[in-house]
């Protein structure tokens, strides 16, 4: 093996592990001591990688008084994205769907739980605003059942079950999406009575109404991967999951 690979190969975990203390965003003030658990590294190995980073042209650092200020410069960024773009090509993570499908009516169970206050606080969370009061369901075209099939593997919202000390509701997931112009969700229960071509979708507004759609219309729905950038809390089970 070269020497140019085993160089390049601490790289991205210093990165990442910066990145994550929010040096991509601001200087960060920190010492080799503060990446050693992180890193499992000794000191001396953290400071030398730290060094031939700076050197490298992909972090920014001043020293200062009991450590050093370190922040990721922009081609450091550079690096982590183009490492962030191939895992997401090994992964095959879809940013958007769109499927096809017609307007039938439900059997009134989406009006109901969307009045309940467990599930309303966190769809306003998601949304952004109040659910309207009701759902609309949507029967997938035969022919995008495949392509629909792909939506649970998508970053989603996860919508947390809970007990109001009555009865317990379960969980579901929320993915973000858009019908004709309007913003909506497909909410996917944890526990479903519903058929996998079935689709259940909230909105701040009532579809029905605002397109004028009556059973049998088609509809076509762009589903988009949840983000931080289209809410607080973007799917990350183990950091981002609404609470």
């Amino acid at each position: 093996m070269s020497g140019q690979p085993v160089k390049i190969m601490y790289k991205i975990p210093y990165l990442k592990t910066l990145a994550l203390m929010g040096a991509g965003r601001h200087p960060v003030r920190l010492s080799s001591a503060d990446l050693e658990e992180r890193l499992n590294a000794s000191s001396k190995t953290i400071a030398r990688n730290l060094k031939n980073l700076e050197e490298a042209g992909l972090i920014d650092r001043t020293i200062v008084a009991g450590g050093q200020d370190v922040r990721i410069n922009e081609r450091g960024m550079d690096l982590l994205k183009k490492e962030f773009a191939d895992y997401k090509m090994i992964f095959r993570v879809r940013e958007t769907a769109e499927i096809e499908g017609t307007v039938v009516t439900g059997i009134g169970e989406g009006r109901y739980y969307v009045g309940v206050s467990g599930y309303r606080d966190q769809f306003r969370t998601v949304l952004g605003h109040d659910p309207f009061p009701g759902t609309l369901n949507v029967r997938i075209k035969e022919s995008d059942v495949g392509r629909a099939g792909m939506i649970p593997e998508m970053p989603s919202y996860r919508i947390n079950g809970f007990s109001d000390g009555e009865r317990t509701y379960g969980g579901a997931r929320c993915h973000p999406a858009d019908i004709h112009g309007i913003e909506c969700a497909i909410v996917v229960p944890e526990r479903t009575h519903y058929h996998a071509d079935l689709l259940e979708i909230i909105s701040p507004v009532g579809i029905r109404k605002a397109l004028d759609l009556k059973d049998g219309d088609t509809v076509r729905i762009i589903v988009r991967s949840a983000s931080s950038d289209a809410g607080p809390d973007a799917e990350d089970d183990e950091r981002n999951d609404l609470k």
